[in-house]
């Protein structure tokens, strides 16, 4: 419902309410007296009934403020976990990475070695057998 259609469901409410108060006060069996303390004694019951609901409603919306905080709280705290975790888990990651890298950079350098020593190995190797091949040559 719109605002418009409560308000005016509200004032034929209101309508209705003091067309059927007159009819009461011209159809009532009791003196006048008797029918104002009636009806004195009717609003004033009226206007208790209407700040206890109003009282209640103030609590109720009080009651759905904090309730709302509270379930807003929990969010934050939910997702500082959740950021906390993929944080976490992140710098695991990252960490693994790392550590696989500095395996492959070592492998690599004994892979370097390796080869440098084969080679250094295989021209020492050719040296020894030029000078074998060739004699002992005299150095001026």
């Amino acid at each position: 419902m719109s605002d418009d259609n409560k308000s005016n469901g509200f004032a034929w409410f209101l309508a209705g309410l003091g067309i059927g108060a007159l009819v009461g006060v011209l159809y009532a069996p009791k003196s006048g007296r008797e029918t104002r303390e009636d009806l004195a004694n009717s609003a004033r019951e009226g206007t208790e009934y209407l700040r206890a609901k109003s009282k209640l409603a103030a609590e109720q919306v009080s009651t759905l403020v904090e309730k709302g905080r509270e379930q807003v709280g929990v969010l934050v705290d939910k997702s500082k976990e959740q950021v906390g975790d993929y944080v976490d888990r992140g710098r695991d990651v990252v960490d693994r990475g790392r550590a696989q890298w500095e395996e492959f950079v070592e492998r690599g350098k004994n892979l370097v070695n390796d080869q440098t020593n084969r080679v250094t190995a295989a021209v020492d190797a050719g040296r020894q057998a030029y000078k074998t091949s060739v004699g002992p040559t005299e150095t001026p």
